[in-house]
């Protein structure tokens, strides 16, 4: 039997960074929420039920970057020279938030220059996301195995409108998780935002979809020939569903629903980038196996792999199960 370590450690770094994706987007969104806060006793409840896991969730971050250096080393080498602004300005957005939540706490003369670090860097951080993730569909270009494109190719339209999309997705995850976590005035209020969000929401995943088998044609071939095109039909209706139980769930508000189904939301468009990019790690040109380094490296990484991410996940599970329930508005983050 031929094991395929490039293919197993490709779904590993896919994994990583679908969970920092669904985990840190919500306390992104919360972040990106802040300044609507009606008072300031409400800003330190929103940012109370974050506090305790919000760096936790970063850890996926730095498995999947850590995790491309290691075993994908031609593909970092590429990509990172092509969105070097874009991932200095997101870490740099993520260091300000960072900080905030601690300073915030400690200074009442500064406390507005950290309210707006908390909300500047979460915000700029899921723009500068998403602004990569719309570089990276539109595709990276290579030549002699370096990248070969231009210091700006990745600010374009499409990225712009990616970035866009990432910023009302992650504030629609966190609204979605306050309802779930609060309780009272305060509850009602951040789900009043969930309805407008999850409509813009699928707005922005519907434009981006149909713009998205315009950017090679590599992409057109996969949607819209079989096998592939047989997901142009599934995930419409994955879709559909999920957003039926999106909208059920906050019209008879439930905590739970909405939450979950604001997370499928971000599942479901995850696998269709997926399917997208599939089997290239960085398109249009360059494949998983192109990318990844030699079959030994590839093995013995592995054998940490299978150690590091069930500890990560089993770490992370036991955060969310002991501050699980409802978050007491006397209580603070200290």
């Amino acid at each position: 039997m031929v094991i395929d370590y490039a293919f197993i450690w490709a779904g590993i770094i896919a994994f990583a960074v679908l969970v920092y994706v669904i985990l840190d987007g919500f306390d992104l969104g919360v972040g990106i929420l802040f300044p609507f806060g009606r008072s300031e006793q409400e800003r330190d409840v929103m940012m109370n039920s974050v506090a305790p896991i919000w760096d936790g969730n970063e850890t996926w971050l730095v498995l999947g970057g850590g995790g491309l250096f290691a075993v994908f080393p031609l593909a970092y080498a590429v990509v990172m020279p092509a969105l070097y602004m874009p991932i200095i300005l997101m870490l740099l957005a993520l260091v300000f938030r960072g900080v905030a939540f601690e300073y915030r706490w400690r200074t009442k003369r500064w406390k507005p220059v950290w309210d707006f670090a908390f909300f500047g860097g979460s915000t700029m951080a899921a723009f500068m996301q998403g602004i990569a993730l719309g570089a990276l569909v539109q595709g990276i270009e290579v030549a002699d195995r370096a990248y070969a494109g231009g210091w700006w190719d990745w600010l374009t339209p499409f990225s712009i409108l990616t970035g866009l999309a990432v910023v009302i997705g992650y504030a629609l995850l966190g609204a979605t998780w306050l309802n779930m976590k609060l309780e009272g005035p305060v509850q009602a209020h951040m789900r009043s935002f969930a309805s407008p969000l999850a409509i813009a929401t699928l707005a922005a995943i519907g434009l981006v979809s149909i713009l998205t088998p315009f950017q090679d044609p590599v992409y057109f071939h996969r949607w819209f020939n079989l096998p592939g095109s047989a997901f142009s039909v599934v995930m419409p209706v994955l879709l559909a569903l999920t957003t039926y139980k999106l909208f059920t769930g906050l019209r008879d508000h439930h905590d739970i629903a909405p939450f979950m189904a604001s997370l499928a939301l971000f599942g479901i468009s995850f696998i269709g980038i997926g399917i997208s990019f599939y089997p290239h790690m960085v398109p249009p040109d360059m494949t998983i196996w192109q990318a990844a380094a030699p079959e030994s490296s590839l093995k013995f990484t592995l054998v940490g792999a299978v150690v590091l991410v069930p500890l990560i996940l089993g770490y992370t599970a036991y955060a969310y199960w002991v501050f699980r329930g409802k978050i007491d508005p006397e209580k603070g983050y200290h």
